[in-house]
């Protein structure tokens, strides 16, 4: 089998940052240039700013490319971190219960009718009063299901990972029969809406929710990239990486918590979407080789640029389905076979 990776060097990893950053500028210049109606950038940016095309631009296209590149950066950052804290090349960003969380917190909302914090603390004013209700439950739904596995596998979670993947697992499945009861009770408009979220759709959210969504997703990738290191000597085995130095416990904690919050925050606004976490890893660690310090700003900035055009792809199939199709069907329909062709592939590699 031929050797896919070429060493680590600050130059490399620059090198191919500036190359995926002007990949993801790419992608988001298509994303917001074209749709169900092209716009003119050079209108949009350079003309009156009451034209059609600054409109659509500052207050549809742009904001929802944000959201695309932040959800999509979170989620395959955390894909490859996952894979490598658990050692398991399946796992993916909703392995840990975060996904069950944010689901059942999403669908109790919409369940009752709720569209905005202020119907459930009136007293609230400005911004947090607007504030979407189903986006607020999810997040906290996928913070108290992290917390309750982190709490769960502690004390195991240190020595043995799959711990936690395994309550993780359970708690997803006690989240979905929950989901599947509260559905089977609702009202047909409400399971739309339902169905809908869980689907993976991305919406348009408020300048101050993407703001706040930008520094949660740069504070947990950068505790990822700084613990980067550490984690490809996990990667080694528990025995080997605390000979080196490493305090296995405490680093893998860490590495848990950031992956999770980051998952967090970007299941709140979206959805569940699935496979962009694990498909952009894998394409990854297929071209650039296994180093964690390599993996995980590529995997943010390549996870961004992927789902920026599958959400393009859902956008200029509405004309097709008279409806926005959600983007997390779009990525599911490209992830699966994809995964397919990867898995494959590693076969024959490894039969080689």
């Amino acid at each position: 089998m031929r050797e896919r990776g070429k060493g680590f060097t600050l130059a490399r990893v620059l090198g191919l940052c500036g190359v995926f950053l002007v990949l993801m500028l790419v992608a988001f210049l298509v994303s917001v240039r074209f749709g169900d109606q092209p716009i003119s950038l050079h209108s949009a940016l350079f003309g009156k700013p009451t034209s059609k095309d600054a409109l659509i631009f500052w207050s549809v296209r742009m904001p929802r490319a944000v959201l695309a590149a932040l959800v999509g950066a979170g989620l395959a950052a955390s894909g490859t971190t996952l894979q490598g804290v658990l050692r398991n090349p399946l796992a993916d960003p909703f392995i840990l219960g975060v996904s069950g969380g944010a689901a059942l917190g999403a669908t109790l909302a919409l369940a009752v009718g709720l569209a905005s914090v202020g119907e459930v603390a009136p007293d609230l004013g400005g911004g947090l009063a607007r504030l979407s209700a189903p986006t607020l439950f999810a997040f906290v739904g996928a913070v108290a299901a992290m917390l309750f596995v982190l709490a769960a596998s502690r004390g195991h979670g240190g020595r043995t990972p799959d711990v936690a993947l395994l309550i993780g697992v359970v708690f997803n499945s006690f989240a979905s029969a929950v989901i599947t009861l509260i559905k089977t009770l609702s009202d047909p408009n409400q399971l739309g809406a339902i169905l809908h979220w869980l689907a993976g759709t991305l919406g348009h959210e408020r300048a101050g929710t993407l703001a706040l969504s930008v520094l949660l997703q740069v504070a947990a990738i950068g505790v990822m990239l700084a613990l980067s290191g550490r984690l490809n000597l996990l990667t080694l085995g528990d025995e080997d990486a605390a000979s080196l130095g490493v305090s296995v416990a405490s680093t893998r904690r860490l590495l848990l918590l950031a992956a999770s919050a980051s998952v967090a925050g970007a299941v709140a606004l979206s959805g569940l979407i699935g496979f962009v976490g694990l498909i952009v890893p894998h394409l990854l660690r297929l071209a650039f080789g296994p180093d964690q310090r390599l993996l995980v700003p590529l995997s943010a900035l390549g996870g961004a640029a992927f789902l920026m055009l599958a959400d393009l792809l859902a956008r200029l199939t509405f004309p097709l389905f008279g409806g926005d199709p959600p983007v997390g069907v779009v990525t599911a329909l490209l992830g699966g076979p994809l995964f397919l062709a990867l898995l494959y592939r590693r076969g024959r590699l490894t039969a080689a």
